[in-house]
């Protein structure tokens, strides 16, 4: 039951996590670069850092959890020893160049973001999103098995 309810809560911060990146790549960065309006970005990354950050947050600690139930701890973290190993691994793998990303942005993608200087951003988005989606592929594999 536990870990059930692990899944549900790292299933809703995935849904906030890579919905609202799918959401930000769909809609909001291409009439961003049709406007050539950088406050079209700015103006969702204000909006969803409050609750996008957080949701990843949740779903390092979910995951974490729910890999420790299948009995693959930090030592085994990286091993690709056995079909879940590898999920986790790779999952792990996706969610730190993820937050390699996300500092990039933070220090020196959004700071300098400007109508003239949307291209940066845009591929740190597409990156992003592209990450999401991998990882919320590799997270299903678990329920057949893994890799």
């Amino acid at each position: 039951m536990k870990h059930h309810l692990l899944l549900i809560v790292h299933l809703l911060a995935a849904t906030i996590w890579v919905g609202g990146h799918l959401i930000l790549s769909i809609r909001f960065l291409p009439q961003a670069l049709k406007e050539k309006d950088a406050s079209i970005i700015r103006n969702f990354k204000n909006k969803f850092e409050p609750v996008g950050l957080p949701s990843l947050l949740i779903l390092l600690l979910t995951g974490i959890l729910m890999a420790y139930d299948y009995n693959v701890t930090y030592t085994q973290w990286f091993s690709f020893e056995d079909s879940i190993e590898k999920v986790v691994s790779l999952k792990l793998l996706l969610l730190f160049i993820t937050v390699a990303l996300a500092i990039n942005a933070q220090l020196f993608v959004f700071p300098k973001l400007s109508s003239e200087k949307l291209v940066p951003v845009a591929i740190q988005i597409i990156a992003v999103t592209i990450l999401g989606v991998a990882m919320l592929v590799f997270g299903s594999l678990v329920r057949v098995g893994g890799l």
